[in-house]
């Protein structure tokens, strides 16, 4: 989460002067200084999503923690939950937007120290709780190996072919090639609109062309189905320094239109009994549209009015509460609903409240000492 998701949030403000290097003529980029707070409602509704989705949009560990199908448990919902998926896609497009907000005008070290301290304190201590809630005997779910835990807290678990700790680390894997691509593609040379621009038209290119190819190398560096997500929130990131910028609507066009093929391709199927749940291909390209556009509402301002906060403090949860929630989740559930007998929706309230709350004292006690620390020791060191 990224800065998502998924889950991986920068501060949402310019830096005072984000100015092309000299030789570029570029409208000045409109910065009041502010944090985009609504990005901070809109960042923890995306998780909200994916939340509702393990909760009672998929089988899996989750059916046995309610002690039957989710679909028994919300008959009325649960086809609805089964959208909460598209909470990622919605994460990489604000991913997007901001790593390239916290990159531009940034020193390769500052960027990398800050993508590291940002993404890492909560991570390894929610590696290190959730391996140990499920090493406990009461507990009926299984750990992973000792080993397999400790290659966890690299976050390289799954390209050395570990078991995850943390189920939603997938998209965390995806997040830090991003990073890695805009590093060297953008932050390294020094960020400017037609670098930036570059490096939107020759991803958008080189991820069709792996895709045509199926080459497991090139899906693995370019991530065809991701990158329209974060080429999008680079592009509306373009519009938020400057609205009249034609060439950045047309990538966010484009990568609207390659972004909705690849989630209908990914998540649409033909109903039948092998499948859990149902989507509609019409529902997908809306939640899809809707993810741009409310990303483009902020970058244009629409919700200025929006400045609340409490926004402030509900995107401060959103990346603890989307490491821990699917895991500890299940615990949860299954306390409230098969123990203490609590009904589905009732049990479905307790267990965000105790994730919201456990996100809470992980921002509270792990990132706002961890992350500053971590962040210093990385920019300073040589």
């Amino acid at each position: 989460m990224t800065e998502t998701v998924v889950g991986t949030p920068a501060p949402h403000s310019v830096a005072s002067a984000l100015k092309e290097p000299r030789g570029e003529s570029a409208p000045a980029a409109r910065n009041s200084g502010g944090r985009l707070r609504a990005l901070d409602g809109l960042r923890l509704l995306a998780a909200l999503m994916v939340a509702f989705y393990h909760y009672g949009g998929r089988g899996g560990e989750i059916t046995r923690a309610w002690g039957s199908s989710p679909s028994t448990q919300f008959p009325t919902l649960h086809s609805w939950f089964a959208y909460g998926c598209l909470g990622v896609q919605v994460f990489f497009v604000i991913s997007g937007f901001v790593i390239c907000m916290s990159g531009w005008g940034r020193p390769l070290r500052s960027f990398f120290a800050s993508r590291v301290a940002r993404l890492m304190p909560a991570y390894w201590v929610a590696v290190v709780l959730v391996t140990a809630v499920f090493a406990l005997p009461v507990v009926a779910y299984d750990a992973v190996s000792p080993s397999d835990a400790l290659v966890n807290m690299t976050l390289l678990q799954q390209p050395l072919g570990a078991d995850r700790v943390l189920g939603v680390c997938w998209t965390l894997w995806v997040e830090v090639r991003f990073y890695a691509l805009f590093a060297l593609c953008v932050v390294l040379p020094g960020a400017s609109r037609r670098r930036v621009v570059m490096f939107c038209a020759a991803w958008t290119l080189a991820a069709a062309v792996a895709d045509a190819a199926n080459e497991p190398l090139l899906d693995l560096v370019l991530m065809p189905e991701h990158a329209p997500f974060f080429v999008g929130g680079i592009g509306i990131y373009l519009l938020y320094r400057d609205r009249r910028d034609v060439t950045a609507w047309g990538i966010v066009a484009v990568s609207w239109l390659t972004g909705q093929h690849y989630a209908v391709a990914e998540l649409w199927h033909r109903p039948g009994p092998g499948h859990f749940s149902y989507r509609s291909a019409y529902v997908i390209i809306a939640i899809v549209t809707l993810g741009f556009l409310a990303v483009l509402a902020v970058a244009l301002g629409w919700l200025r009015r929006a400045d609340w906060r409490r926004l402030t403090f509900a995107g401060a949860l959103t990346y603890p509460f989307y490491l821990v929630h699917e895991h500890l989740g299940w615990v949860a559930v299954e306390v409230f609903h098969r123990h203490l007998g609590l009904p589905a929706y009732a049990t479905l309230a307790s267990t965000l409240a105790c994730m919201l709350l456990l996100a809470w004292l992980f921002n509270r006690f792990v990132e706002r000492r961890g992350t500053p620390l971590l962040r210093d020791a990385l920019a300073k060191s040589r």
